[in-house]
């Protein structure tokens, strides 16, 4: 099974369990949870079913294109469901048959593994889930968003695509994964992969990129507090992925680490409060 196919396998699926299917959404992010579609929707009471895959750009992990399984971009399939149903942990199995598993010849294992972000004010408890000691999935019960309790509760499914792929298809790089019958992974990735590095790594302006962050804080803050939530959330999300590639450079320092998170979370406080606010006032799904 090729790569796009999988994906369509995967949307089938979801789609079949009532959830909406939406394109990638189109900012550079570090975690499919760090999208709109995540989290501004775990917050609040009303009802959410969601499936997408979502580029997610982490450049610290960029290896210039030359390590098999490490990326500066990689993709996650990202399923968000509020309240969770009974039986999540069988739908996502039967998930993984209609990718054509059979999992009576494999080895599945839940391992506890709680997490959180400080950047969202986010936590959860939840398992990894390993194929064959291959980590694949990430399971997690939404506890905490913005710092606040979340009820009812959301359960966020998030797929690793590329390691599924090359289990999938038997493959020691994930260069080699066929995208479709004519064209690889790398084919169509790793000249992007190797470019995207040379600018995290090299050509990235220090000083421009700490202005930059504070150029899309202001914005941010002063679009939240008009309560325009998606054009202020937007550049949160530009404040993120700066941060990422000033750490990818390593002239973060541990006190500037603190202070930045700190002003990342503000925001996204800022956010869920639009969020709240809107569904106290009129009852409306933003």
């Amino acid at each position: 099974m090729n790569f796009q196919e999988m994906i369509f396998r995967l949307e089938t699926f979801w789609k079949r369990q009532g959830c909406v299917i939406l394109p990638p959404f189109d900012e550079q992010i570090g975690a499919g949870t760090l999208s709109p579609y995540t989290f501004l929707k775990v917050l609040g009471k009303k009802k959410w079913s969601v499936a997408y895959v979502q580029p997610s750009r982490r450049p610290a992990d960029g290896r210039y294109g030359e390590n098999p399984n490490r990326l500066y971009m990689h993709h996650q399939f990202q399923v968000i469901i509020k309240p969770p149903p009974f039986e999540i942990q069988e739908m996502y199995l039967n998930s993984l048959r209609a990718l054509g598993l059979k999992l009576a010849q494999h080895e599945v294992k839940f391992i506890e593994d709680n997490w959180e972000t400080a950047v969202l004010g986010a936590q959860g408890i939840g398992w990894e889930v390993r194929l064959d000691g291959l980590e694949i999935t990430q399971f997690t019960y939404f506890q905490k968003a913005a710092g606040m309790e979340l009820n009812p509760v959301s359960v966020e499914i998030t797929y690793g695509l590329e390691r599924l792929a090359m289990f999938i298809q038997n493959k020691d790089s994930v260069f080699d994964i066929q995208w479709n019958d004519s064209y690889t992974y790398g084919d169509l990735r790793k000249q992007m992969e190797y470019e995207e590095c040379v600018y995290a790594f090299d050509e990235s302006d220090v000083k421009k990129l700490f202005e930059l962050f504070d150029i899309y804080e202001a914005e941010s803050k002063r679009l939240l507090n008009k309560d325009l939530l998606f054009p202020g959330y937007q550049y949160l999300l530009k404040c993120s992925h700066t941060f990422n590639l000033l750490d990818a450079r390593g002239v973060i320092s541990i006190n500037e680490r603190v202070n930045l998170i700190a002003r990342m979370r503000h925001l996204a406080e800022l956010a869920a409060k639009v969020v709240l606010k809107s569904e106290e006032k009129n009852g409306l799904s933003v």
